[in-house]
């Protein structure tokens, strides 16, 4: 049988029989992983609540036809019970965990999405910055690094030098006048300079961010995950719906 070691950090799962559970992990170098742990729905399973959403794991698996199987599991870091204990901080690491999922699903190589998103949940858990303000830098920098990265000063368009009030998902930024589409709304230079500032972690220059500026970049940001995920992240509509 084939067996193999790697770090961990748990994004959710479900259960499976009376018992057992599956679960989804993004690990270090074999990628996104969906595997079951058996039993651990029970009272005395020997992997307890360390295969908890959101835990920083070391664990070992044997590689299975469909769904490896969990077989032994140690703690590194139990960020789960700093994140449960706050709502706003919970509901941003379920988005985190949400987006890592759809970002590399389909990938090989993945370690610089973990060591992403592990900096952000060990952040988050942390309370370093406000849960929000955490999410929108973890989005932004996640987007990019999956290939997305938007252009927040000059044109995405033309490269002409900003800044630009045009704002365009589809179009990968900023856009100029004669670039914008008939429609696009334009926004405050300022949500996208709060946007640049968390891309590059100026927490200084985020930090003094007025709310409603912020908010109007939170509302860019979520657009700009939606269209080049082709799809809603459903934890982050629940996020602005609230």
């Amino acid at each position: 049988m084939r067996y193999y070691r790697d770090e961990a950090i748990v994004l959710g799962g479900h259960k499976l029989g009376e018992a057992d559970r599956i679960v989804v992990l993004l690990t270090r170098e074999h990628g996104l992983v969906r595997a079951v742990a058996k039993g651990i729905r029970r009272t005395k399973s020997k992997f307890g609540s360390r295969l908890e959403p959101f835990m920083f794991v070391d664990l070992q698996a044997h590689v299975g036809k469909s769904l490896d199987i969990v077989t032994q599991v140690e703690l590194k870091e139990p960020f789960a019970r700093g994140i449960m204990a706050d709502y706003d901080v919970y509901s941003a690491a379920t988005v985190m965990a949400e987006t890592a999922q759809k970002l590399t699903e389909d990938e090989p190589r993945t370690r610089g999405q973990f060591l992403l998103l592990l900096s952000a949940i060990r952040s988050l858990c942390n309370m370093e910055h406000p849960p929000r303000q955490s999410l929108d830098a973890y989005l932004l920098r996640a987007m990019s690094l999956a290939g997305w990265a938007p252009s927040l000063v000059d044109c995405a368009q033309c490269g002409m030098p900003g800044p630009h009030r045009g704002f365009s998902a589809a179009l990968g930024g900023t856009v100029c006048t004669d670039c914008r589409p008939h429609g696009t709304a334009l926004t405050s230079t300022s949500a996208v300079n709060h946007m640049a500032a968390l891309l590059t972690g100026d927490w200084t220059v985020a930090a003094v961010t007025p709310v409603h500026t912020a908010l109007e970049a939170s509302r860019l940001v979520t657009a700009y995950v939606h269209w080049h995920l082709e799809r809603r992240v459903r934890s982050l509509n629940v996020l602005e719906r609230t």
